[in-house]
């Protein structure tokens, strides 16, 4: 093969490989931009359907408090915004989600994304954590610039 068509052939043979490359790229960072709150859709309809039966129990609260800073503070923060390991409680997408929801990923835990399960908590204890999560409310979005 003369050189000039060499060069042609490992030019094109580096623009392919270039562009498989970036295609790759593009999609690991498609599944890496991936919400972390996506594990909220993913909870049975019949579990996000079930109610909170502490929901009115002023008490709840200040358990699901001490219960927090116990068990979740370490990796969801302090003030439940957010950590090293864990996410914002506070983001709408939590605040959103029914009792039920959080109540099933407590109990089940997200375990491949660090998520413990927490069903050898007591079920009273783990209605007790989502009041107080759900009585956190959403932290205001940052103004766009």
């Amino acid at each position: 093969m003369p050189s000039g068509r060499r060069f042609v052939a490992v030019l094109w043979a580096a623009l392919a490989t270039s562009l498989t490359m970036a295609q790759s790229s593009d999609s690991l960072t498609a599944k890496s931009d991936k919400s972390v709150y996506f594990e909220l859709t993913k909870v049975p309809p019949k579990a996000a359907a079930r109610e909170n039966p502490l929901a009115l129990d002023p008490s709840a609260v200040a358990a699901g408090t001490k219960l927090f800073e116990l068990h979740c503070a370490e990796c969801h923060g302090a003030n439940a915004d957010g950590g090293k390991k864990g996410p914002s409680l506070r983001a709408g997408e939590v605040q959103e989600a029914t009792a039920g929801t959080l109540f099933w990923l407590l109990t089940n835990g997200v375990v491949r994304k660090g998520m413990p399960v927490w069903s050898r908590l007591p079920e009273p204890q783990r209605w007790q954590l989502v009041s107080y999560i759900k009585s956190l409310g959403a932290s205001p979005k940052p103004p766009n610039p």
